[in-house]
């Protein structure tokens, strides 16, 4: 990121890393997917194809990060667990979760095809996440026995209900019905009326799945006789066990016993109550501006698989002011966002109760609807070019204490955007003109933006200031209010306003921006603006 003097707010954001020698594990759960199976018709009380579709993503995850050595899931939900040694970016609790949970979700929309041929994506999918952490393998095991237990019990439950429902009880009643029951009464209300010995169901319902990297022999390359030459690989692979916790199934994992520890022994019922500490999240500080921020993930080896033009790709630029957009027409706590290049920045309402102001689930939920659209409207404008592989975000949610505070830290990314894009335009135009990469950095080396905007003129006939301002300037992503509507309620006349969601290229440094858009945050921001044009 570039330099200037509105860096300080960088101080605003924690360390959020997370101590040596704790395990981390990352938990991801649907966001509404009660409301996304019945969109997608998914079968009751499990699909298959879903939980299949879920297991594929938690097996891409394993096979791009390393450090995850261990998954469980069932219905929607997934727990990843890092090897104990990991350094996996700094051990920060923010970038471990964003990019597992944006990934995951990434990988989700892509595959969806794979798995639902004939059933159209409608809803961009989204995952809650957090981080949790614990001081020992004993607390691990634990947790994995509270899981698998929490699996059967739900599925118990789900079988009987739905069972019923397509009986002629309404989901009300058959709720009620259910009420009380016990585990084994569950079991012969099963056999006795719909002739279903829960034991025989798939494994993949009632046990879960769980995932993990074993070696196995690969076939890398054929010899000139065609005889095939083979190597041990390590490769992730679908395992559905009765006991994951249990000390004879997990100690017979090298790769598990090496990265994690053993068991030494096997586990009791746990009671979910034992591992509320464990869960515990603190919110972000009332009556601040929260943002949540997202950049793209290695997207330099990103742009330059997908051949994104350079420095500039403006198709890729208005998708990802789609993605934002379309973020803030899903969540209205979303009030300003502002985006350049592979980053974007959200701003929350000062008074928003949005998750309870809760910062992993806020920027769980973020990262996932966002990474999922990215995939969802990628033909939309780059409709020439394959998406050869899943697209990931990092973030991290910073509070913002006042709105001075908070226009300086839009201004220092503005100011980064115009600072990063005088650059880049100069190198790229060095380039293109011959001179190789170490050639154009050496030459830039040390030049200052007047003397930049000389050398685009005089060498390359380019006037920056006419470049697109959103290349220069960036895109601001807010709602408007349109004109009054008639409407009706308690049988009178009522006007209501409506809103749009719109995207301008402007400055928003300047005090008259804020000035003609009084209503995305408040009085107090605009007066805190100043009249400095960007240079």
């Amino acid at each position: 990121m570039a330099n200037s003097k509105y860096e300080y707010v960088k101080s605003y954001e924690l360390v959020d890393e997370v101590r040596p020698p704790d395990i981390i594990v990352v938990r991801i759960d649907g966001c509404d997917f009660h409301r996304f199976s019945e969109v997608h018709e998914f079968d009751r009380p499990n699909d298959e194809r879903a939980l299949n579709l879920m297991n594929a993503c938690a097996t891409s995850v394993l096979d791009e990060y390393p450090d995850v050595v261990f998954a469980y899931g069932f219905s929607d939900e997934y727990s990843f667990v890092f090897k104990k040694t990991t350094k996996f970016y700094q051990r920060r609790a923010s970038k471990v979760l964003s990019l597992v949970v944006s990934f995951f979700a990434s990988v989700y929309a892509t595959k969806w095809k794979e798995f639902f041929p004939k059933v159209e994506l409608r809803n961009p999918p989204s995952f809650h996440a957090r981080t949790i952490c614990f001081a020992t393998i004993e607390f691990l095991q634990a947790y994995l026995a509270w899981r698998q237990s929490e699996c059967h019990i739900n599925n118990q439950h789900n079988t009987c209900l739905w069972m019923l429902v397509r009986c002629g009880k309404s989901e009300k009643e058959a709720q009620e019905f259910l009420k009380g029951t016990q585990k084994q009464e569950k079991n012969e209300l099963l056999f006795q009326q719909f002739g279903i010995n829960y034991k025989n169901l798939p494994k993949i319902f009632r046990q879960g799945s769980c995932i993990f990297k074993t070696e196995v022999e690969d076939i890398v390359k054929f010899k000139e006789d065609g005889t095939p030459v083979k190597r041990l690989r390590r490769k992730a692979r679908v395992v559905h066990s009765e006991n994951i916790a249990g000390k004879s199934f997990w100690n017979e994992q090298p790769g598990l016993l090496k990265e994690l520890g053993a068991f030494v022994g096997n586990i009791d019922k746990i009671e979910p109550d034992y591992f509320r500490p464990f869960l515990f999240e603190n919110g972000l500080m009332p009556s601040t501006w929260i943002v949540i921020r997202l950049d793209g993930c290695h997207f330099h080896r990103f742009c330059k698989i997908h051949e994104f033009e350079k420095p500039n790709d403006e198709k890729a630029l208005n998708l990802m002011n789609s993605c934002a957009a379309a973020l803030m027409e899903e969540f209205h706590d979303i009030i300003f966002s502002y985006g350049v290049s592979d980053e974007f920045s959200f701003v929350l309402k000062k008074d928003s109760q949005f998750y309870q102001r809760q910062a992993s689930k806020i920027l769980s939920v973020v990262v996932s609807f966002f990474s999922s659209v990215y995939v969802m409207k990628w033909k939309d404008f780059l409709p020439h070019r394959e998406l050869k592989y899943p697209p990931c975000f990092d973030g991290r949610a910073v509070c913002y204490p006042s709105s001075e505070i908070l226009r300086d830290y839009l201004a220092w990314r503005q100011v980064d955007c115009h600072i990063n894009n005088q650059y880049n335009t100069c190198f790229w135009m060095l380039v293109k003109s011959g001179k190789s990469k170490r050639e154009a950095q050496d030459y830039l080396k040390g030049t200052q933006a007047r003397e930049k905007n000389e050398l685009l003129a005089q060498q390359f006939g380019i006037d920056y200031n006419a470049l697109p301002i959103i290349f220069r300037q960036g895109s601001s992503v807010f709602r408007v209010q349109e004109e009054k509507a008639n409407g009706y309620g308690n049988g009178a006349s009522v006007e209501k306003l409506n809103t749009r969601v719109v995207v301008e290229h402007c400055n928003i440094i300047e005090k008259h921006f804020w000035k003609e858009h009084p209503g995305i945050l408040d009085e107090s921001l605009a007066c805190a603006c100043n009249e400095t044009p960007l240079k």
